[in-house]
C-alpha cells in the first residue's frame, strides 16, 4: 500500500511514497532481451561512462548506412550532432531491409476503423511490409510529381488512417520533412502551423470519423488558406498544393489548380521510387506542442539519432518479440504517435495495430474487442484512458478474452498507483509486467523506464533510466539534491534523440530548454529519487502549488484523491488566494452510480489531510460528470485554472474531445 514520506526540498514537497514492489516473473525474464537487473546497470554503466563508444556500436548494429559517420557526436551546449557526416533513410530502415526477409509479408500495419452508428463493425485493413513499402513509394512519387524536394516542408492533417503513416513515410524518403497537425485542431491552428514552417503541401482528407459523426478536415484546411494574420497577409501563402484523401465520401470544394485527389494521382505514378540519401542530421519531422497560447513551438527532430533510440527503446522497454502484435493507442499526430505507433516498430519489423475511433464508441469495451480480436499483445496507452476505463467499471474488459496480453504500457504522465494497481489486476491479470514511461515531445523517445525483465517496479514510479540517459534532480540553484527530496529534473548528457531546435527559432530553443540550469537540458517537470534511485515524477513545474510557503505537486493530490475508493479520476489545480498564495481545486469525477453530495466533498477532503497531511488538503472540491480533456487523453488542466479562477475560458479549446464537458462546468461554477 501506498504510504506517506513527507521530505521537504527548497523548491518542491514530495510527500507520496510507495512500497508496494513488483519483481519480473522469472518465466518472463527468461526470453526478455534484457533478463536482470544486473545485465540493465552493467549496460547503462557502459552508456554513461562511454557513451561515444555505446551508440556507435548501436548504430552499427541497429542501422542500414548509405555511407558511414566520421564523427559519433559533436556536443556544444545546446547543439548536438549525432553520427556527423553518415548518410541513410529511415524508410530503407523501417521497410526496404525487411522485404528480403520473412517479415516482407508479415502485417506491418493492422488498421480498425471506427464502428458504423448502426452498430456495424468498423473497417479493418491490413498492409504487409510488402504492400506497405509499394504505397509509400507510390505517394512518394506523388509529392515528387507536386514540387516536394528534399527540406521542403509538407503538413499533414489526417484522420487515424494508415495513409496517415503512409504520408508520413512518403515525405521521410524523398527527404522531405513532415509536420503532422492532430485531426482535432481548428483552422487558425492549422494556419498557424503552416505559417511558422513554410510548408509547401498539405495533405489531408475529405473528412474523419468521431464518435459517428464526420469532422471536415478538408473545410477546416479550406478556412486555413484564406486565414490572414495580423498584418493582413495570407498566412498559409506557401501552400502550392493540397492532395486529399476520400475517406468518408462528404461533400467539399476542390479547388482547381491546387486540390488533388489522392487516389487519382496514384494512378499516375511509379511504384518504384529510390530513398534519397539524407545526412544523419537532416530535420525528419517538426511537431508542433500542443494547448499553448501564442506561437506555436516547433519542436524539430533529426533522422539518424531519433531513428536509433526510438528503435532501441522500442524493442527493450516492450520487449518486443517477433509474433507481437503492438498496440500504441495514441493519434499519429503526437510524438508518441511518431514514435510508438510509426518509426520504432516498423524499424524493428513489429507489427503495429492502429484505431480510429475513440475507446467509448459504440460502448466502453472498444478497447477490449479490438485487443480479443486481433490478440494484441502489448498495449500502451495514457493514464487517463485507464482511470476512465476503471470508472466505466470492470464488466467491460470482463467480456472479453484479454489473455493475449503480455506486457502493458503508460505514458503521457504520472500514473496513480491506484489506476496502476487496477490496470495490473484487471487489464492484466495480475501476470503483465508494466513499464510506466516518462518523456517528452521534446525527448523523441522514452527517457525514463523500466525494462519488464529487468527491472522490479513500484507503482506510480517511471523506475530508471534508459541506456544512455543521466537525469538528475537539483535545486533552484542547479546543485543535485539528495535522495527523498523533491526538486527539477534536468539531463545532463546529450542523447541521440534530443530535439535539435525550435524551428526557426534558436533563441528560443535556448531560452526554454538550456538556462534554467546552465549545460544541462531543463525537462519542466518536478521529481524526487527514493532511496532506490527510482525516479517519482511529480508533474511540471508550473502544476507545483505554492501553498502557505510550500510547493506541492499537483499529481500527489490527484493520486491521494484518486485512492479513495469513490473517486473515479481528479484533477487539481490552483486558484489565487491572498492568504495562502495559492488555494487548492480539485475537480473530481466519482466512480458509477456514487452521487456527488456535500458529505463525500467533505470525506474527500479529510481524506488527503489522512493522506498527504492537512496542507495539501483541498480548499473546493468540485463534482463533474467528466474533466475536459483532449482526444489524446490529457486533461486540459489550463482550462480548469480558468474555471477556477472564476475567468472567462481564452485560448485554443479545439481539441477537446467533448465541449459539453466544459460547458457543464462553466455552468457550475461556484
Amino acid at each position: 500500500m501506498s504510504k506517506i514520506v513527507k521530505s521537504k526540498a527548497l523548491n518542491i514537497t514530495s510527500m507520496l511514497n510507495e512500497d508496494r514492489v513488483f519483481p519480473p516473473s522469472q518465466e518472463f525474464a527468461k526470453s526478455a532481451h534484457i533478463k536482470s537487473l544486473q545485465q540493465y546497470k552493467k549496460l547503462y554503466r557502459e552508456s554513461i561512462q562511454s557513451p561515444e563508444e555505446f551508440w556507435s556500436k548501436q548504430a552499427h548494429s541497429e542501422l542500414l548506412w548509405f555511407k558511414p559517420w566520421k564523427k559519433t557526436l559533436q556536443w556544444k551546449t545546446p547543439d548536438a550532432k549525432w553520427f556527423v557526416g553518415g548518410k541513410l533513410n529511415v524508410t530503407t530502415n523501417c521497410l526496404d531491409r525487411h522485404l528480403d526477409t520473412g517479415t516482407a509479408n508479415k502485417a506491418a500495419i493492422i488498421w480498425e476503423g471506427e464502428p458504423a452508428t448502426d452498430g456495424k463493425p468498423g473497417e479493418e485493413r491490413v498492409l504487409t511490409y510488402r504492400q506497405l513499402h509499394r504505397e509509400v513509394c507510390l505517394f512518394a512519387n506523388v509529392l515528387k510529381k507536386h514540387g516536394a524536394q528534399k527540406g521542403d516542408r509538407v503538413l499533414i492533417y489526417l484522420p487515424m488512417v494508415p495513409e496517415a503513416a503512409i504520408a508520413m513515410l512518403a515525405c521521410a524518403r524523398i527527404g522531405a520533412v513532415h509536420s503532422v497537425v492532430f485531426g482535432g485542431f481548428s483552422a487558425q491552428s492549422v494556419a498557424d502551423r503552416i505559417f511558422d514552417c513554410k510548408a509547401k503541401v498539405v495533405i489531408t482528407a475529405d473528412g474523419g470519423y468521431r464518435r459517428g459523426s464526420v469532422v471536415p478536415l478538408k473545410k477546416n484546411v479550406d478556412d486555413a488558406l484564406v486565414l490572414e494574420g495580423p498584418r493582413g497577409d495570407r498566412l498559409a501563402a506557401s501552400v502550392e498544393r493540397v492532395l486529399v484523401l476520400k475517406r468518408c465520401g462528404n461533400e467539399i470544394q476542390m479547388h482547381e489548380g491546387r486540390d488533388l485527389w489522392w487516389h487519382e494521382e496514384l494512378a499516375t505514378v511509379s511504384p518504384q521510387c529510390p530513398a534519397e540519401h539524407m545526412d544523419s542530421e537532416a530535420p525528419l519531422f517538426i511537431l508542433y506542442t500542443s494547448g499553448s497560447t501564442g506561437k506555436p513551438k516547433g519542436i524539430a527532430h533529426s533522422t539518424a539519432g531519433y531513428l536509433l533510440f526510438t528503435k532501441m527503446t522500442t524493442r527493450y522497454v516492450f520487449d518486443l518479440q517477433d509474433n507481437d502484435v503492438f498496440w500504441c493507442t495514441a493519434d499519429v499526430g503526437w510524438v508518441t504517435g511518431h514514435s510508438y505507433v510509426v518509426y520504432g516498430p516498423l524499424a524493428n519489423g513489429a507489427t503495429s495495430l492502429m484505431y480510429e475511433g475513440a475507446p467509448n464508441w459504440p460502448e466502453p469495451d472498444r478497447f477490449w474487442r479490438i485487443v480479443d480480436k486481433h490478440r494484441v499483445s502489448i498495449l500502451y496507452t495514457a493514464p487517463t484512458a485507464i482511470r476512465a476505463f476503471m470508472k466505466w467499471g470492470d464488466e467491460w474488459p470482463k467480456k472479453h478474452d484479454l489473455s493475449s496480453l503480455r506486457l502493458l504500457g503508460t505514458v503521457g504522465e504520472p500514473i496513480n498507483p491506484e489506476a496502476w494497481i487496477w490496470y495490473h489486476n484487471v487489464i492484466g491479470g495480475k501476470r503483465c509486467p508494466i513499464v510506466d514511461t516518462w518523456w517528452q515531445t521534446e525527448t523523441g523517445g522514452i527517457m525514463i523506464t523500466p525494462l519488464p525483465g529487468a527491472t522490479p517496479t513500484k507503482p506510480g514510479s517511471a523506475t530508471l533510466p534508459f541506456f544512455g540517459i543521466h537525469p538528475e534532480i537539483v535545486d533552484e540553484e542547479g546543485k543535485a539534491v539528495p535522495r527523498n527530496v523533491g526538486g527539477k529534473l534536468v539531463i545532463r548528457k546529450p542523447w541521440p534523440s534530443m530535439l535539435r531546435g525550435i524551428w526557426g527559432d534558436p533563441q528560443r530553443f535556448r531560452d526554454v530548454y538550456w538556462t534554467e540550469v546552465k549545460g544541462s537540458y531543463f525537462t519542466g517537470d518536478g521529481c524526487r529519487q527514493d532511496k532506490d534511485g527510482y525516479f517519482w515524477i511529480v508533474g511540471r513545474i508550473d502544476d507545483v502549488l505554492n501553498v502557505a510557503g510550500h510547493r506541492i505537486g499537483t499529481a500527489e493530490i490527484e493520486s491521494a484523491l484518486v485512492s479513495n475508493s469513490k473517486v473515479a479520476e481528479a484533477a487539481v489545480v490552483g486558484r489565487p488566494d491572498d492568504l495562502k498564495g495559492q488555494a487548492i481545486v480539485a475537480f473530481v469525477t466519482l466512480k458509477g452510480a456514487i452521487k456527488a453530495e456535500p458529505a463525500i466533498r467533505n470525506e474527500l477532503r479529510n481524506h488527503v489531510a489522512k493522506e498527504i497531511g492537512p496542507i495539501a488538503k483541498p480548499d473546493d472540491i468540485r463534482f463533474a460528470e467528466a474533466l475536459p480533456k483532449t482526444r489524446s487523453g490529457k486533461i486540459m488542466r489550463r482550462l480548469l485554472k480558468q474555471i477556477a479562477a472564476g475567468n472567462e475560458i481564452i485560448g485554443d479549446t479545439t481539441t477537446l474531445e467533448d465541449f459539453n464537458v466544459l460547458a457543464h462546468l462553466s455552468k457550475n461554477d461556484e
